[in-house]
């Protein structure tokens, strides 16, 4: 599914890219208007906006007239698409079904699939009754068609934003370099053995202020996997450091920082103190094994649970999806819940192999003997307990 781009010939906006795209809206708003929320209050929503441009107008309190525009489109996908599918349940009591359960129940998935596809092929199409131009005001005209006539008059001004732009929307994080371990980053160590922070072991960074001497890399909270980090000699070349705690040539399924923090609280709780992030990766695959009591079924979670767990493979998959191809080797993208099953036991059964191994070459098995020598070192014919006669001591005539 593509967005249509009225006014402007998908060939011109391929030559212009250098590569087919798909169409997608790419106006950059000057203004958005935001309730009071924690959501659009956030420090990294507000670095976000600043790094496209974007000002943030707040809302007054108790008055929806301050964003008319953004309430009437809630109300007009209400009237038009959502009153019209089976398992609406309505805005009150009244406009409740008989029995709204028992109809279709529709995914997160399913649902924004379909109001995309509602919104390119009704809504940008829909004829405005009320809102007709002032040069034209008994034509037909619909989104798509006064798009169209703005770019024809005035033109459109194409923004493509580069793919470096998804590392820089990234949460920051600021830390020293550790000559041998790293970076830490959430309670995790990263980068240990990459070469590229070869240059800045044990040295500080030239920024000042608050985080005075320290490094930044950016960190997507949805897949905790790895970190990037800018070459400050090559400005705009982006790294990713792995998290320490991955074994080599293994797919570790994603995880989220909800889940780094589990790992951390299940360390404290047992007692542990890993001397590296390999200690910590058991109890990571613990918390992500299959293989789990009955309590801990996916069917016996509560409702809470069950909305994180599925909040955190949503999460997962998106951040696969946002993320660029990078001239780096990128991590897979998360599995689905069985895929994700079947991917934590070989993980399980791989990180068990590892650490028998491990601890089996540090002890070196010895052959047992021979049958014949260890026949011939006593007497076949001796019985238990019994002792050889020592021979006679030879003493003074």
């Amino acid at each position: 599914m593509e967005w249509p781009y009225p006014g402007v010939p998908a060939a011109l906006v391929a030559e212009f890219a250098g590569h087919k795209v798909a169409g997608l809206p790419f106006f950059a708003p000057e203004t958005v208007t935001s309730d009071h929320g924690s959501v659009y209050k956030n420090h990294h929503i507000v670095s976000v906006a600043r790094r496209l441009g974007i000002d943030l107008l707040p809302a007054r309190a108790m008055r929806p007239t301050d964003k008319a525009a953004c309430e009437r489109a809630f109300a007009g996908v209400q009237s038009l698409l959502l009153k019209l599918l089976l398992g609406y349940r309505g805005v009150d009591v009244a406009d409740r079904g008989v029995d709204p359960e028992g109809d279709a129940v529709w995914t997160l998935s399913q649902m924004e699939h379909l109001l995309a596809t509602w919104i390119v092929s009704v809504w940008q199409n829909r004829r405005l009754e009320q809102c007709a131009p002032a040069w034209d005001p008994g034509g037909r005209h619909s989104p798509n068609t006064l798009f169209a006539a703005a770019a024809a008059r005035d033109g459109i001004s194409l923004e493509m934003p580069e793919p470096e732009l998804y590392y820089e929307l990234l949460p920051a994080h600021f830390g020293k370099i550790d000559r041998r371990r790293g970076m830490k980053i959430g309670g995790l160590w990263y980068g240990g053995t990459d070469p590229v922070l070869d240059p800045y072991r044990g040295q500080r960074s030239n920024r000042s202020g608050r985080h005075a001497g320290k490094w930044v890399v950016r960190r997507d909270p949805r897949d905790c996997r790895q970190v990037f980090f800018e070459n400050p000699s090559q400005p705009g070349c982006w790294h990713a450091l792995d998290w320490n705690g991955l074994p080599p040539g293994d797919d570790v399924p994603a995880f989220s920082d909800t889940r780094v923090h589990e790992v951390l609280a299940e360390a404290a709780r047992t007692g542990l103190k890993p001397q590296g992030e390999g200690e910590l990766l058991p109890v990571l695959l613990k918390l992500l094994a299959a293989r789990t009591p009955v309590t801990e079924w996916p069917t016996q979670l509560t409702a809470q649970q069950k909305t994180e767990r599925a909040r955190e493979l949503a999460r997962a998959h998106e951040a696969a999806t946002d993320r660029p191809p990078a001239p780096f080797a990128a991590l897979s993208e998360p599995a689905r819940p069985a895929e994700l099953a079947a991917s934590t036991r070989r993980a399980v059964t791989t990180d068990r192999q590892r650490r028998r191994e491990a601890a089996l070459s540090t002890r070196p098995p010895t052959p047992p003997p021979l049958l014949g020598e260890a026949l011939r070192e006593r007497n076949f014919f001796l019985v238990s307990g019994d002792q050889d006669d020592d021979p006679p001591k030879a003493g003074p005539a």
